[in-house]
């Protein structure tokens, strides 16, 4: 089976306003570069989005920011993007704070078809305000409930036509937990190989949970916060 689209914008072509999507990355790094802005040029609005952060204020998710076409993100982290901040505190932003495990094991959960869990992560904080808590042991925990979208938005290095996806070092992040978690899963990928080029033993997320792949292109991997060393006056 062939899996291969023509470019980012027709692989987005069936995303719906109102649509729930996990779309991967750490910051910067491992982000769907090409589907981001292809959903930005589609327009495409009231989105939910499941994203450890939501880039910068210019970059990466920052782009739908810009253009308000996020309704709500559930993220773990937010305080390199001074436009969230903004549209947050205006009221004009839903947000969901969730700890940074808690949401890579709800994402987890969600693929597995595992309904909710316990874990002992914001017990006695706001955390767990509203969530049924049990006491197992001598440790009290929240039930926390699986995450699973619409749509997985997932960057991979290398990729082949059947959707089987390697990734690159840290870019791997939460890119294979969301594309087990999707009703479709979208992926893009620097290397489009053809099948047995890639070394089965490497595959970090196979075909099976893959929809759509095509080959990106203008990467600019980007770095969040750029810093430097103080010279030593020598």
């Amino acid at each position: 089976m062939n899996k291969v689209v023509r470019d980012a914008d027709e692989a987005i072509r069936d995303i719906p306003d109102g649509a729930t999507l996990m779309v991967g990355g750490f910051g910067l790094c491992g982000i769907p570069e090409n589907l981001i802005k292809a959903l930005q040029r589609k327009g495409t609005k009231d989105l939910t989005v499941m994203s450890n952060n939501a880039g910068t204020s210019d970059y990466g998710l920052g782009l739908l920011l810009r253009t308000r076409q996020i309704r709500k993100m559930i993220s773990t982290y937010v305080g390199e993007n001074d436009l969230f901040e903004q549209q947050f505190l205006k009221g004009e932003l839903q947000v969901e704070l969730v700890p940074q495990g808690t949401f890579a094991e709800r994402i987890r959960a969600g693929g597995a078809g595992i309904a909710a869990f316990f874990t002992p992560t914001g017990y006695g904080t706001v955390v767990a305000d509203g969530k049924e808590t049990r006491r197992f042991g001598d440790r009290h925990y929240v039930l926390e409930t699986a995450l699973v979208a619409d749509f997985a938005l997932v960057k991979a290095y290398r990729g082949d036509r059947l959707g089987n996806l390697v990734y690159r070092k840290t870019a791997r992040n939460f890119n294979p937990m969301m594309a087990t978690a999707a009703r479709v899963t979208i992926a893009e990928v620097e290397q489009l190989v053809e099948p047995g080029d890639l070394d089965p033993e490497m595959v970090h997320t196979p075909g099976v949970y893959v929809t759509r792949i095509f080959r990106g292109a203008n990467y600019e991997k980007r770095i969040e916060q750029r810093t430097h060393r103080q010279a030593d006056g020598r």
